[in-house]
């Protein structure tokens, strides 16, 4: 069958299916859809169609979530996702590509995932903050439970020539820690080809000049879990600062401490090393609204390692 008319098919089929309200139907359609991207030379380059399958994607995915009770993001309005930009940035406004990362991690943080994956996508075209974006976009999609749309995105960056293969290599490492810790029994595909010794320069040339940082062990240092200590997994990073979502669980040990607080003895895990350190709270925010409404956002800047 000709891949257009297999592409229309199935759409077709999943938007039948979703008017219906048939969404576990529709997603299953839509990802057949996305499955046919790394297969297929003639869509190796359509990004735009894909990301729009992804998108369509993550939207049912919400939906599914919605009616089964576990939960669902919410979308602000866009002035209030401008003024979570706005409000969490900090980088100098010379640097106007730090700036909008710094805008894209805030919204992702408070869960506009959409929104945010949208400025991602657009970072991807500047050498230097290229794997950065890259990591993010597979946070958000992961984060919005779409694993499978992570994966296929990845696989999809292998057959298009935005990345440098040293910039891939990087994405796939991190990917695969993702994968592994979820438990899912995902090999991702090998970055076969080789830089030339420029581009090898260039590919390492980005500002994630850090270990990743996938989670971290803090030692409670006050209230009933004294002395003990939790795993928090990081929801994003941006070089030496990181993300926590803490839970309202915690609520008396996030409000025992504040901005300039120094956490001593942190164990990070990164996906090649675990080891010791020490960071430092540089903001804190109480989530108003959304599903994550109670929890804290907790900015941590690794102060030494």
């Amino acid at each position: 069958m000709n891949i257009a008319k297999q592409i229309k098919g199935l759409i077709q089929e999943a938007d039948i299916y979703s008017s219906q309200g048939l969404y576990v139907e529709a997603k299953g359609k839509y990802k057949n859809v996305a499955e046919l991207f790394p297969k297929n030379e003639q869509l190796k380059n359509n990004e735009n169609l894909l990301n729009a399958i992804l998108q369509k994607i993550s939207t049912l995915e919400k939906k599914i979530k919605s009616i089964d009770g576990t939960g669902e993001y919410q979308e602000i309005s866009k002035k209030a996702q401008d003024l979570i930009k706005k409000l969490f940035s900090f980088s100098s406004e010379e640097s106007q590509t730090a700036v909008k990362l710094e805008g894209a991690i805030a919204l992702a943080k408070f869960g506009q995932f959409e929104r945010a994956l949208q400025d991602f996508f657009d970072l991807l075209n500047d050498d230097e903050i290229r794997v950065v974006a890259a990591k993010n976009v597979l946070r958000c999609q992961i984060a919005l439970s779409s694993i499978d749309a992570a994966v296929t995105q990845f696989k999809q960056w292998l057959l298009n020539d935005i990345f440098y293969s040293a910039q891939l290599k990087r994405v796939r490492l991190f990917l695969q820690d993702m994968l592994d810790k979820k438990g899912m029994n995902i090999t991702l595909p090998e970055v076969l080809a080789e830089d030339t010794e420029s581009e090898q320069s260039k590919g390492q040339d980005d500002v994630d000049d850090v270990l990743d940082i996938s989670s971290i062990g803090i030692i409670f240092d006050s209230g009933p879990r004294k002395g003990s200590i939790v795993e928090y997994d990081v929801s994003f990073q941006s070089g030496n600062m990181i993300s926590l979502i803490i839970s309202s669980k915690d609520k008396e040990w996030v409000d025992g401490i504040s901005v300039g607080h120094k956490l001593e003895d942190i164990q990070f895990y990164s996906p090649i090393a675990m080891f010791t350190g020490s960071g430092l709270v540089s903001s804190k925010t109480e989530i108003k609204s959304g599903p994550k409404k109670g929890d804290h956002c907790l900015d941590i800047k690794i102060v030494s390692t």
